[in-house]
């Protein structure tokens, strides 16, 4: 069920730098996966070419819906090729933008450099009003000036606004005259009140700076988007958010800065759900791409929801999911430094021209190291479609090992022993450095290339055991199929100038702000197309102890009281920082409550031979410690209950497995790999 009605098929299509992904689910579960080269220079025409090939193959019919994972928003922001935008502030908070935080993302560095504001100062406007700490007014809104700047702002061709005035996230009367005023002149608006209706001056002002940036591009995509697709019989389109669900098209371009890590997002979505049907509840999820390798941490079937991130050194004041991403990929680009060095990555190859052995390139990526190792085989067919010139990339090899003078084979294997450091050092991130041992965890490895580099990752960082599901190179768009629909809402509270912290009695008056979040989820849901069976609220706190700077989110079952709440917040805070002081007040940052519209699927069905698969061929695989015969097997040929022994390959449309010396493999009944370290018993994990 998609906004309330069934649909006989569903969608989930992720656009990435060199890749569109495409799961196609009917309303049987069964599931079918396709590729696309993705076009960077207008990503819906990749997503209507595909949607149109799977029409002519038959495995898509009329009254579809599709839930899209895009990186639109976020290319944007990241190339500053937005809205020319003015950002309207209370008087004297003008250059809060300039001013920023005073953290130094690289500590050491001689002459550090802040990025530049989105908003340049010349763009960036004052109003006549103030609103205290506890919402207030102390200044009533000048809406005179306002007109006049409105006006004038109108005359100078701006196409956006954003407008964030101090403490609007307690009393948004101001902001929201101004804004009613600037939409009755045609201008895309972005309230902070709207936004990021939070504290913290700077990420608020930055959020509804980087939100009305791109709203407009945003907008422009989507409702092409959504035209064409009513042209090709689609019945709607959603877009996934951030923090793990999808919402409305209309809704995301609205608030463009929800989908900013729309695409990853659905990998996670994925990978708690397959997981969890595995049977592994503790995951990390590892999601290498062509241009970036995306992690993340699952414990007890849920990732974390953070209410604060970054992107291209901009913070952003909106949920999302815990998710850390490193520049290294597929087509992460080889070179040697000035000291003679090797290095890999950020850049990337892309989607055009690609690795060397897409015919184009002409510098060396990890893809081709992989080529060059036998890990991928030069005949197979990247996505079904990109073939791979192996000769090209030995000749490039030839010349790059004579300039670090090692071998080609020598120069590979450091190429991937780089990249695989890089994502190592991600993966300790967000298990070791936050107090997780990964040895205690499953790694859950996706992505197009993330089954190349599965088993070097698992032994650097001590791990047993590796889930691949049967999708791996399209396990996003897969995620983006299953997506509930969330919807978040949330009041920010006045802090109490009481030192005693949260006392029964504050605790009884947060219980209107529930209610009046219910309300309007309610009358939300119902716009969305959800009857009140289909969907179902979930409530928080964010709490801190009393002179903290920072919140915790603490879910709040039904019926919960207070002792129950203070309890949870101890034990959240002793998990995420190592203490916690049970004596200590307590104070109530926000009330939250999560509309989840569930969209139930049937079970996923996948066709499996009844048969064991045998090899097709065998490969010359180059390991660290000799030159090795491997036998080729398709994925596609395995059977449920089939084992296989490393080393050896394992190939499918969309991606390909690399089962590395002392790692064996079984295929479970859903057609998941279960790989393990050499030694480990398979029957328990059955």
């Amino acid at each position: 069920m998609v906004d309330g009605q069934p649909h006989r098929d569903r969608v989930g299509v992720d656009v990435g730098g060199t890749f569109t992904d495409f799961v196609f689910v009917s309303a049987t579960g069964e599931v079918m996966v396709r590729k696309r080269p993705s076009t960077p220079h207008d990503p819906s025409e990749s997503v209507l070419a595909g949607l149109q090939e799977a029409r002519e193959e038959g495995i898509l019919h009329p009254r579809f819906a599709l839930v899209h994972g895009t990186t639109v928003a976020t290319n944007a922001l990241l190339e500053r090729r937005g809205a020319k935008t003015a950002l309207l502030t209370t008087a004297g908070f003008r250059d809060v933008l300039e001013i920023g935080r005073q953290h130094r993302e690289h500590l050491y560095t001689f002459h550090p450099t802040k990025p530049l504001p989105l908003i340049p100062r010349e763009q960036r406007y004052e109003l006549s009003e103030r609103v205290d700490w506890q919402g207030e007014t102390l200044l009533p809104l000048d809406a005179g000036q306002a007109d006049t700047l409105l006006d004038r702002l109108q005359q100078e061709g701006y196409a956006s606004l954003g407008v964030c005035l101090l403490f609007s996230y307690l009393n948004p009367e101001h902001e929201r005259t101004v804004g009613e005023k600037a939409r009755q002149r045609g201008f895309s608006v972005s309230l902070s009140c709207e936004i990021a209706p939070e504290p913290r001056e700077y990420e608020r002002s930055a959020t509804t700076a980087a939100n009305a940036f791109v709203a407009p591009i945003m907008a422009r995509y989507l409702g092409r988007l959504e035209a064409r697709l009513q042209e090709a019989e689609g019945d709607s389109l959603r877009v996934m958010q951030s923090n793990g669900g999808a919402l409305s098209a209309r809704e995301a371009a609205e608030r463009a800065i929800k989908t900013a890590l729309s695409g990853p997002a659905g990998g996670i979505v994925a990978a708690a759900q397959i997981g969890t049907q595995a049977g592994y509840a503790h995951l990390l999820t590892f999601d290498m791409g062509g241009t970036s390798t995306d992690v993340a941490l699952i414990q007890n079937g849920q990732c974390p929801i953070v209410t604060q991130g970054s992107l291209g050194g901009m913070p952003l004041r909106t949920p999302l999911l815990d998710i850390h991403t490193v520049g290294a990929g597929g087509g992460s680009l080889a070179r040697v430094d000035a000291a003679g060095g090797l290095r890999v990555g950020p850049q990337s190859a892309g989607a055009d021209p690609g690795p060397v052995a897409y015919g184009r390139g002409e510098t060396l990526t990890v893809t081709d190291a992989n080529l060059l190792l036998g890990r991928l085989p030069s005949d197979v067919r990247l996505g079904g479609r990109v073939p791979l010139d192996g000769t090209r990339v030995r000749s490039y090899f030839a010349r790059f090992a004579a300039e670090l003078g090692s071998t080609p084979e020598a120069a590979a294997l450091g190429i991937v022993r780089v990249a695989n450091a890089a994502m190592a050092r991600a993966l300790r991130h967000i298990s070791t450095e936050r107090g997780h041992d990964p040895t205690r965890f499953t790694l859950l490895s996706f992505g197009g290339a993330g089954g190349l580099h599965a088993c070097g990752l698992a032994d650097a960082l001590g791990m047993t055991s590796i889930l691949i599901p049967r999708f791996p190179g399209a396990f996003s768009a897969l995620g983006l199929a299953l997506a509930d629909t969330r919807r978040e809402f949330m009041q920010a509270l006045p802090i109490s100038p009481r030192p005693g912290g949260l006392s029964q009695q504050d605790w009884e008056a947060l219980m209107p702000h529930f209610e009046r979040l219910l309300a309007e989820a309610e009358r939300v849901m119902a716009d969305d197309g959800f009857a009140p069976d289909t969907w179902h609220a979930e409530r928080s706190l964010d709490l801190r102890y009393v002179g903290q700077s920072f919140d915790l989110r603490v879910p709040l079952p039904a019926h919960a009281n207070l002792n129950a709440a203070l309890a949870s917040f101890h034990a959240l805070h002793l998990a995420r920082y190592g203490h916690a002081d049970a004596h200590e007040p307590v104070e109530a940052v926000a009330v939250r409550l999560v509309a989840v519209g569930s969209n139930p699927l049937p079970r996923l069905t996948v066709s499996m031979p009844s048969a064991p698969g045998e090899p097709i061929h065998h490969v010359a695989l180059t390991t660290a410690e000799a030159q090795v015969s491997a036998p080729v097997f398709l994925r596609d040929s395995l059977a449920a209950g089939q084992t296989l022994q490393g080393p050896a390959l394992i190939l499918q449309t969309d991606a390909t497995t690399y089962l590395a010396q002392r790692w064996h493999a079984a295929v479970d009944a859903e057609g998941n790999l279960r790989l393990h370290s050499i030694g480990k018993d398979l029957a328990s994990h059955f």
